[in-house]
């Protein structure tokens, strides 16, 4: 197709210009002694070698007289020289070389073969097609010789900077051409030469070129249009209005008016011109700016012609007596000027962003018809903005009815069912899915579908969102993997929260992780009196105490550093600042490392939990929340008992404080340190492969900030022994889970990034549980948040002895029974193996050590 186009066009071309190329010959040849035209040898497509033509600019033996550059005035370009390359007109004999076949209308200039030589590697693509007349090294470097001028070397210049750049831009052209490409290009080439301000040939490689030269060309006929603009369209409007009279006269006579008719014109037009002139004015149709033109124009147009028309009708019959003036000439009239004069003005708004090429992404919409018509403002602004550079290329719709059916011009191609042929087809570069409130299984089965297609997947934002600013497209963002969990982020009653803090002192232990950290956030917004953040590692502390120091909450906010087994030093912090509120986040939290260090969670986890519980109920602070875990909930892990071990230790000193001790449950959080989600990431970056433990496991999952918010509400509660759990919906494959972040992230999984299964790891099970043996879950006071209550009544007495022995094995970092101890204490806990027993000698020493331990405390 484009060779055919090359060899129309040029034939056209020359049967058109060949007054000019022998008038262009004449004055060579009259101007300087010397030949014609001026060939030279260039390296066209496959780098096969051919002779260029061009019209002679320089004095005869121009070569030996300087080097091949053209460097700004050059001494050997001629006076007609000068003319043909401000113009161009010295490349018309090249048409010549298009028919030959050596050249092309459009394609990458071609090059002497000394720099082809130089950057050979470079040409093996460019020179896959044929060189061009035009291109847009040819736009950018409209005046190169110019350019060359200000430079100190100019061979130098144009060898690494100039000859690099058209290199780049012909790169470009190879991987955009097309016939719609070509046609952009060369009237942008037109355009410039002429200094014509108008962008045709859109790309963002171009645009710092255009602009300048939009700048510089035309300002003077521009300003003086715009100086006597509202004279020239009331001209402009007169003309048209004599125009349409006389055009209607014609029509109803069929070309050949009478002259009787004829005298009748002449009399009438006048009284014609002057109220529709009074009716243009009246409706102020000469003040607006034509490039705005809307319905509100037009509506004014034809108020105009209508109410003028009128007037002229009764004026005619009883003003000025004539009789025997066409009814007839009275509609054909105004419907002819209500189209001359709509002409004039529609195109300037039509075609103010209007351009032959422009760079586009491809998108595929899904939503046709649903969520409130998302998808049909998504095409209208698509359509009235240009500058966003969306392409919509079909719907994907719910309903079987709209299939075939066209919104704004944009055929729905499908249902769901049919996305993954769709996408197969089509080959869409973004897929936007226009649900703002889609079911985030409705999401996870879209991406599933995509196969392997790379296309960025992005969506809306909620429906709130979407209605507080009316641009659409503007609000469209990347899909994330937030959006793919089973629920939304709770809400939470900001009033409930700040009369719960308000005057309060609020104490964080673990306030560096990353449920103590966005606690510390979101209560330092409420504004406690005071905020004690309570953390031994140094390091984590510093990062959250300086943001909220850097949110203006210094005032209030107290950084700590402390450990939570360290008896004299909490219970001296607690002496000290007296909190009201006490969250208990600080533990020990991943599975892997505390299977092989299960003496430090019995410390941490455990021990730690009964210091700071009893240092609560010991300095009367009013509320106890601890953070615990899905994992507690019939544990496979060590990590999993010990935090169940915590929550019995709080429902334990629940029975028998003042103090509120309550426990808040909940499953994993994405984004959290060592969280599997970060994991990913880094393999992902790393090129892959990423690692599942089994392709079956599965994990609840919720945002950190969804987690703080359950536990917020559940402190506003603060029922006496209640555990609280979130409705987190259904699980998630984690292997699904990896899919989803591979493929967000701009992959094909299983072909781009691998997928590797290593095994479930030591501590870990399959599936997880919020709701354990001998528990049931209740409504409680709070939208989507439940009350777990025992149904069983367990008996406590023996509680403090098994946990005398647990801290005892803890302290003596036996391991072997200390795992004993934790499994009578935990029944439900199944951990692989079994550990032999302590001698009967050893334990009755740990239990009396402990003891002693627990009195001196």
């Amino acid at each position: 197709m484009k060779r055919t186009f090359d060899l129309l066009a040029t034939t056209i071309g020359l049967c058109l210009c060949w007054p000019l190329l022998v008038a262009v010959a004449l004055l060579v040849k009259l101007d300087s002694p010397g030949p014609i035209l001026f060939t030279q040898m260039r390296v066209g497509r496959g780098f096969r070698p051919f002779l260029i033509y061009k019209f002679r600019t320089m004095v005869k033996d121009a070569p030996s007289k300087g080097g091949q550059l053209t460097i700004g005035q050059d001494a050997r370009i001629t006076r007609a020289g000068r003319f043909l390359r401000r113009y161009k007109l010295d490349e018309l004999p090249q048409l010549f070389n298009v028919l030959k076949g050596d050249m092309s209308l459009v394609g990458p200039r071609p090059e002497v073969p000394r720099y082809v030589e130089l950057f050979r590697e470079e040409y093996l693509k460019i020179l896959t097609v044929r060189p061009g007349l035009t291109d847009l090294a040819s736009i950018q470097y409209i005046d190169e010789a110019a350019v060359l001028d200000h430079a100190d070397n100019p061979e130098d210049e144009y060898r690494n900077v100039i000859l690099p750049e058209k290199i780049r831009l012909a790169k470009l052209y190879v991987l955009h051409a097309s016939l719609l490409f070509d046609l952009a290009i060369v009237a942008q080439t037109l355009f410039c030469l002429l200094g014509v301000r108008l962008i045709v040939c859109e790309l963002p490689e171009l645009q710092p070129h255009l602009k300048g030269t939009q700048e510089s060309y035309g300002i003077m006929t521009l300003s003086l249009i715009m100086k006597w603009r509202r004279p020239l369209i009331v001209i402009l409007d007169i003309g048209l209005m004599i125009l349409a009279n006389y055009l209607a006269f014609w029509l109803r006579f069929d070309g050949d008016i009478p002259s009787q008719e004829a005298q009748l014109f002449q009399q009438t037009i006048p009284w014609l011109v002057a109220f529709r002139a009074a009716a243009f004015f009246f409706f102020r149709l000469n003040e607006g700016l034509w490039r705005y033109t809307s319905i509100w124009d037009l509506q004014n147009i034809f108020s105009a012609i209508l109410t003028s028309t009128i007037a002229f009708f009764c004026w005619v019959q009883w003003g000025i007596g004539v009789t025997g003036y066409p009814r007839s000439i009275f509609i054909i009239d105004s419907l002819l000027l209500v189209g001359l004069t709509t002409g004039i003005r529609l195109p300037r708004r039509l075609f103010r962003e209007k351009v032959i090429y422009r760079k586009t992404k491809n998108v595929l919409i899904i939503g046709a018809g649903d969520s409130g018509d998302s998808g049909e403002r998504i095409v209208r602004e698509m359509r009235m903005h240009t500058s966003h550079r969306y392409h919509p290329i079909g719907f994907i719709g719910d309903q079987e009815s709209l299939v075939g059916q066209r919104i704004h011009g944009v055929k729905v191609l499908g249902t769901r069912k049919d996305l993954s042929r769709i996408v197969m087809e089509e080959q869409p570069q973004e897929i936007v899915l226009a649900l703002p409130e889609a079911d985030p299984v409705i999401l996870r089965e879209i991406l599933a579908a995509l196969g392997p297609s790379k296309a960025v997947i992005k969506t809306l934002p909620s429906v709130r969102e979407l209605l507080a600013n009316k641009s659409v497209v503007s609000q469209i963002r990347t899909v994330s993997l937030a959006d793919l969990l089973p629920r939304a982020p709770v809400d939470c009653n900001a009033d409930t929260l700040r009369q719960m803090v308000k005057g309060k002192r609020v104490l964080i232990t673990g306030a560096g992780g990353s449920i103590g950290s966005e606690l510390c956030r979101q209560i330092a917004a409420l504004h406690p009196e005071a905020l004690l953040l309570y953390e031994r590692h140094e390091n984590s502390l510093y990062i959250i105490a300086k943001e909220l120091e850097d949110h203006g909450w210094s005032s209030f906010v107290h950084p700590v550093i402390g450990d939570i087994t360290d008896v004299r030093r909490l219970s001296s912090i607690l002496d000290k600042h007296r909190p009201h509120i006490l969250f208990h986040a600080a533990a020990h939290k991943h599975v892997p490392l505390v299977e092989l260090n299960p003496d430090e969670a019995l410390k941490n986890n455990c021990v730690g939990t009964r210091i700071v519980a009893e240092a609560a109920d010991r300095y009367g602070v009013e509320r106890f929340v601890l953070i615990s875990t899905d994992k507690a909930v019939n544990p496979s892990s060590v990590m999993g008992a010990t935090k169940r071990v915590a929550e019995l230790i709080v429902q334990d000193m629940a029975r028998r404080s003042r103090t509120r001790f309550l426990t808040v449950r909940f499953g994993n959080v994405l984004g959290s340190n060592g969280s599997v989600v970060l994991r990913f990431q880094e393999q992902i970056q790393a090129g892959g492969p990423v690692t599942v433990t089994h392709p079956d496991v599965r994990r609840y999952f919720m945002l950190i900030p969804e987690a703080v918010h359950l536990v917020l509400q559940a402190a506003s509660l603060a029922e006496q022994g209640a555990i609280y759990v979130l409705d987190m919906g259904e699980q998630i494959r984690v292997l699904d889970l990896a899919r989803n972040l591979i493929r967000l992230s701009g992959y094909v999984p299983d072909q781009e990034i691998p997928i590797h299964f290593i095994g479930l790891r030591p501590g870990e099970k399959l599936d997880e549980e919020l709701i354990g043996e001998g528990e049931i879950a209740k409504p409680s006071a709070a939208n989507k948040i439940r009350r777990i209550e025992t149904v069983v009544s367990s008996d406590l007495r023996p509680f403090d002895e098994k946990l005398i022995a647990l801290e005892a094995a803890a302290t003596l970092s036996n391991s072997a029974w200390g795992m004993e101890r934790l499994r009578e204490l935990v029944p439900t806990f199944r951990a692989a193996g079994c550990p032999a027993s302590l001698p009967d000698q050893a334990a009755g020493d740990a239990l009396d050590q402990q003891a002693a331990l627990q009195e001196n405390t």
